[in-house]
């Protein structure tokens, strides 16, 4: 069943896992994850771009729509992508509206910590939508941070970030997402927090864990750090595909197996 807000508690572990389509949405399903990502992760492991910033506001609806289909069961959390509610509370209630009413979505996240973000988790809140927050490294403003780096190493970085999940959980925040932080910085923003921590890159000190889907599954040659593989579907997927090629160039497939036939006097009858 479904796990409803109050449910999301600190004292139980929570898992969570991306996904962006039907099939890998049935998966985790069947898997247990207590939670989903429609992530805007999907412009890097879906759509092929180089950041998170080119995903729209139509490519999360697109997928989270698949998503929900394939996991009705399961709550599930969609990224706002970069620039939707950057430009005023008007357009990120309006986003906010889009994305609840056209895909099915339980909750929505955004990043960072700005006095505009916090407003946005405040107003949204206000409104009935439920925001998970996310601080740490924030990859739709990586350009920002110095790129994919840990955060927060420093006394000074280190106090914004736990000023920065305070303040988040102050506006509303029902979660909140610590990204590629030591894990040490993560252990203590979890003790001053009422509200779940989520890590990815941040130890083990969380009340939760996300990792993306393609990286639990090998789907990809390049290995993570925060990131644990636990198959090596993409290996398999082009062993099967060459194999596949070699079949049909060989004259193994199709075979009478993997034929349909008709009748002699049918086919006679057409000569």
């Amino acid at each position: 069943m479904k796990l409803t807000l109050p449910e999301l508690r600190r004292d139980t572990p929570l898992v969570m896992v991306t996904a962006y389509d039907y099939p890998g949405a049935q998966q985790a399903e069947r898997a247990g994850m207590d939670l989903i990502l429609v992530g805007d992760s999907l412009g890097n492991v879906v759509l092929g771009y180089d950041s998170t910033a080119p995903v729209t506001l139509d490519d999360v609806i697109h997928h989270t729509r698949a998503v929900r289909r394939g996991a009705p069961d399961t709550f599930l959390v969609a990224d706002l992508p970069f620039g939707t509610y950057h430009t005023g509370l008007r357009d990120a209630m309006r986003a906010a509206v889009r994305v609840i009413q056209e895909t099915g979505a339980d909750a929505l996240k955004v990043e960072g910590a700005s006095p505009e973000v916090l407003d946005v988790i405040r107003v949204l809140g206000r409104n009935g939508v439920p925001v998970m927050g996310h601080v740490g490294l924030t990859p739709q403003t990586e350009v920002s941070l110095g790129g994919r780096r840990v955060q927060g190493r420093d006394e000074d970085s280190a106090r914004q970030i736990i000023e920065n999940a305070q303040a988040v959980q102050e506006a509303g925040a029902f979660a909140v997402v610590l990204e590629v932080i030591p894990a040490r910085l993560a252990r203590v923003i979890t003790e001053r927090l009422e509200i779940p921590t989520i890590g990815i890159g941040a130890g083990p000190h969380c009340n939760g864990q996300v990792l993306v889907y393609h990286d639990v599954l090998g789907i990809y040659d390049n290995e993570k750090k925060i990131a644990r593989r636990y198959a090596e579907l993409g290996k398999l997927a082009t062993e099967a595909l060459k194999q596949y090629a070699d079949d049909v160039r060989g004259g193994a497939f199709p075979t009478r197996e993997n034929s349909f036939i008709i009748k002699d006097e049918v086919l006679d009858k057409l000569y």
